[in-house]
């Protein structure tokens, strides 16, 4: 860190945090307490530790930093824009404005130098365990001295991150897992929206919590400039476990009315409260958003160190390089998520008999993942069900961290989180499985996923109410259609091995939003096939299985239910009525395509039937006021497979039974 008078350093500090009250001051919106009292903290780490290059913010030998506090994001904004980002004064005025680059919370993609979408509390602290997570691994394939074996990941975490459950889940994987390369400051300010935080969160002892996790706890003052910085050179130093640093803040420091209060949470500090800041820190009251000459000098010092620091992080780079051209043509692999061309043909190349979707989706997945190094998961301790093993590829374990097998024990929320971790670093390509109906754990990390357009894949089984005897708490009804409200999440619920082939394809080649596999427990019977089979045709979402002569309907159906639906148009055949089938694997394509392409599959001028064992709200888009959906609209029962057939309409002769009342409507 470059030297610098004690005066400069505080001038320095309160720069951030006068830039963040101007900044929400000038929104009249959002959250300056937490930048004001981290400020400290953020500027020692920033300064003294974290490693960064603004003119290349995706540099592969930085350390990576995590807002896991997003509704600070004011602290982060101004911090990139005093380390050289690419965030501008302007931005800052901006603040949480309509098409603004400094949103309310930090967004993946908007700026460079924010690493996650956060704010949703306690996402963000386990997408960090993905960060150091997916480090581990890669380092662990490279082997000794490979360029990304000593990067740090850091992030500032809060009360609520640590109230929320899902920051407990992941805290135990990483404790479990000795992630030691895994440093969080907790900015422990005693404040929350309603007020101090003994009103709800008196009850534990969250030292001892962590310890009992397998993390390395210290606390510090979080005025202490010296102090944070040997806690966090104590902390890089404990390499077998996760550090969790406890920095005693004052929310809204300097604030001579509302600092320490939760007034200053998640308001404005109003004009004249600003004001009697500014006069408190010593700070001119115009113009706002300053930042003084020597503070911009300082921070062109510290910019100046961290470009030496990857000089000599290129030069060891290349020597390693030189030494290694295998293992760095597998960390270019790894860099470029590097799928080989024509992956639905490899995945289509001998493709197994028809049977459940999950086991042809095991059989496809054993043939894709030699080819594409960068592919690694797991499932939440349902890898036996889900069929999710890379078999022969080890498993990741403490201390060991060359497997491509994740297990992430009963820990659906983190899972969902971790591999969003793994994804926006963008070293590997994810996928993590559990049964559909657990789906719902995983809810807000499969959002964030797709507003952020993450590459991850979701094996989710067991899909519909034909699991059977486990009974209606595990059989999913309005998953589905919950699951494809989601924009930019991609739903795939394949029929057969061909689609189970085409839906493996497109989660690898898709690198804009995350992808489902949504899987059957019970066999299938084949699909047959009249319209010469397009494999292309597949991943547009829809294409046409079946085109007779005369029909007068399209009947569209998707996974467990085209064979079925095959089997309705046969029985309906014989009586003279005839039907096209359509299978519709994933909507959202299929709705993505031409008007031409649509308009063949499923023609305007035809009445369009539907028949999916689930809620099916969505499908009448497609069916129309005059259509028909047969879907499900109570739970299930615990019985066996054919019974419950039976029970809810979805036996062949009761599906054509109610497609010719239909018709004769």
């Amino acid at each position: 860190m470059p030297n610098a008078r004690p005066e400069l350093v505080e001038k320095a500090v309160n720069t951030i945090r006068m830039l963040a009250a101007d900044g929400v001051q000038q929104a009249n919106s959002g959250h300056p307490g937490m930048p004001m009292g981290a400020a400290d903290m953020a500027f020692v780490l920033w300064t003294r530790h974290l490693r960064f290059d603004p003119a290349e913010p995706r540099w592969l030998g930085r350390d990576r930093f995590l807002l896991s506090a997003g509704h600070g994001s004011m602290l982060l904004y101004s911090l990139l824009h005093l380390a050289g980002f690419d965030c501008a004064l302007e931005d800052l005025k901006h603040f949480r404005q309509l098409h603004s680059r400094t949103p309310g919370h930090p967004e993946y993609g908007f700026l460079p130098g924010v690493e996650i979408t956060s704010g949703p509390l306690g996402q963000g602290f386990a997408n960090g365990v993905g960060f150091a997570l997916g480090h581990a691994m890669l380092a662990a394939k490279l082997g000794p001295g490979n360029p990304v074996s000593d990067a740090f990941v850091y992030a500032i975490v809060s009360d609520g991150d640590l109230m929320e459950g899902v920051s407990a889940e992941a805290a135990s994987f990483a404790g479990h897992h000795k992630l030691g390369r895994l440093v969080y400051l907790y900015d422990d300010n005693g404040i929350t929206i309603d007020g101090k935080t003994s009103i709800t969160f008196s009850g534990e002892d969250v030292t001892r919590r962590f310890e009992a996790y397998g993390w390395h706890v210290q606390s510090v003052d979080g005025r202490d400039h010296d102090g944070i910085d040997r806690a966090l050179q104590a902390a890089k130093a404990e390499l077998g476990r996760p550090s969790l640093i406890r920095v005693h803040t004052t929310i809204g420091f300097g604030s001579p009315a509302k600092a320490g209060k939760s007034s200053v949470h998640g308001a404005p500090l109003g004009e004249a409260e600003l004001e009697a800041t500014k006069k408190a820190l010593g700070w001119p009251l115009e113009p706002r958003f300053l930042v003084p000459d020597d503070v911009r000098a300082y921070w062109a010092e510290v910019r100046a160190e961290k470009a030496a620091q990857k000089q000599a992080w290129r030069a060891a780079e290349q020597a390693w390089r030189a030494a290694n051209p295998e293992q760095a043509a597998l960390l270019d692999a790894h860099v470029e998520r590097w799928v080989p061309e024509r992956i639905l043909d490899r995945a289509r190349a001998e493709l197994p008999a028809p049977d459940a979707t999950r086991k042809v989706s095991q059989a496809i997945l054993q043939k894709i993942a030699p080819l594409v190094p960068c592919l690694v998961g797991g499932s939440a301790d349902l890898a036996e069900s889900n069929l999710t093993e890379i078999k022969g590829a080890g498993s990741v374990a403490p201390g060991s961290f060359a497997g491509r097998n994740l297990h992430f024990g009963i820990r659906e929320h983190a899972m969902g989180a971790i591999a969003n971790g793994l994804a926006y670093d963008g070293l590997f390509v994810p996928f993590v499985g559990t049964f559909l109906q657990f789906a719902d754990y995983m809810r807000p990390p499969v959002r964030l996923a797709a507003l952020s357009k993450l590459q991850a894949v979701y094996v989710w089984t067991h899909d519909s109410i034909f699991l059977g005897e486990d009974g209606p708490t595990h059989q999913p009804i309005e998953h589905l259609t919950a699951l494809r409200a989601i924009p930019n999440l991609h739903v795939c619920r394949p029929a057969d091995p061909e689609e189970t082939a085409a839906a493996w394809a497109h989660a690898l080649q898709r690198r804009d939003g995350p992808t489902a596999l949504v899987l059957t427990r019970q066999k299938l019977a084949p699909v047959k096939r009249s319209v010469p089979l397009d494999p292309e045709a597949i991943l547009r979402g829809g294409y046409l299985v079946d085109a007779p002569a005369g029909a007068t309907f399209t009947l569209v159906a998707t996974g467990s239910e085209v064979p079925l639906a095959q089997a309705a148009l046969e029985a309906l055949a014989k009586q003279g009525v005839v039907g096209r089938l359509a299978s519709i694997p994933c909507l959202e394509c299929f709705l993505a395509q031409p008007k031409a392409w649509r308009d063949e599959v499923v023609p305007p001028g035809q009445r369009v039937a539907v028949v999916e064992a689930a809620r099916g709200t969505e499908w009448w888009q497609l069916a129309g006021r005059d259509g028909l959906v047969l879907g499900i609209e109570r739970f299930g029962s615990s019985a066996p497979e054919k019974a419950l057939a039976e029970e809810y309409g979805f036996t062949p002769a009761q599906v054509a039974a109610r497609v010719t009342r239909w018709l004769a409507g």
